[in-house]
């Protein structure tokens, strides 16, 4: 058999493997603080006897966007947005610490502060934070939270955790959708990140890039499909002539 349908077909898998990703980015267009992922290939050729002149479709080390969501202004006092590149720290399903761009809170009737995710919010000491019952919070700039019961003046409950990522220690997306850091270790907490309030981060996703590259990967993997029948027939012709010649 032609060993193009086998170049071939790592196309194709390329093709529908990016399909997948655009269409999750493209789902994920009203999701806070999301990030879009990215998925890149590489062709690689196919080294043995003779001219290298096939080559095959691997994927190469995928990424996520880093360019901010467009800021959503509520005016809802639990509502708030990181500046630069800092990120809140949560705590994922696994019991891991880690980061997300969604900074919608509100408190559950335990009195534990989580995100509009259900996710625990972490203080800067990486533990959850705890509201009084029946205390109005308070977010400041900085992150720092003040809980307010009745009359009595407000008192501190603690400050979010907010990380940037670094060069030597970026993040990188989790099975789970939250971010965490590549060396496995908790961010430290950055002193100089600010929030913006009464405001959220929206999606980074761009909807009409995102179908037009739909568009391009049907017609990418349209291709290869094309590829393979064609050194399908290619394998006929060549058995037919064979038993001709027998």
């Amino acid at each position: 058999m032609d060993r193009l349908i086998y170049t071939a077909m790592t196309g194709a898998n390329a093709a529908e493997n990016r399909q997948a990703i655009l269409s999750n980015n493209l789902a994920n267009l009203s999701t806070n603080g999301f990030r879009a992922e990215l998925h890149t290939f590489r062709s690689v050729p196919v080294r043995g006897d003779g001219a290298t002149t096939r080559v095959m479709a691997l994927e190469a080390t995928p990424g996520f966007s880093d360019l901010p969501g467009a800021p959503q202004r509520t005016g809802r006092a639990m509502d708030a947005m990181t500046t630069g590149n800092s990120w809140f720290g949560v705590q994922g399903r696994d019991g891991t610490e880690a980061y997300t761009r969604n900074g919608s809170f509100e408190v559950s009737s335990d009195g534990t502060l989580l995100n509009s995710n259900g996710l625990t919010v972490l203080s800067d000491g990486g533990s959850p934070i705890t509201v009084p019952t029946g205390a109005t919070v308070t977010l400041g700039s900085d992150g720092t939270l003040s809980a307010k019961v009745g009359n009595q003046p407000p008192t501190g409950i603690g400050r979010l955790k907010l990380a940037t990522p670094t060069a030597d220690d970026p993040l990188k997306r989790g099975e789970d959708g939250l971010f965490r850091s590549t060396s496995g270790d908790p961010l430290p907490q950055d002193g100089t990140a600010r929030l913006q309030l009464g405001v959220i981060e929206g999606s980074n996703v761009n909807a009409i890039e995102t179908m037009v590259n739909m568009i391009q990967a049907a017609r990418q993997f349209d291709s290869q499909t094309r590829l393979m029948q064609t050194a399908e027939a290619n394998d006929r012709s060549a058995a037919q002539l064979l038993s001709m010649q027998g």
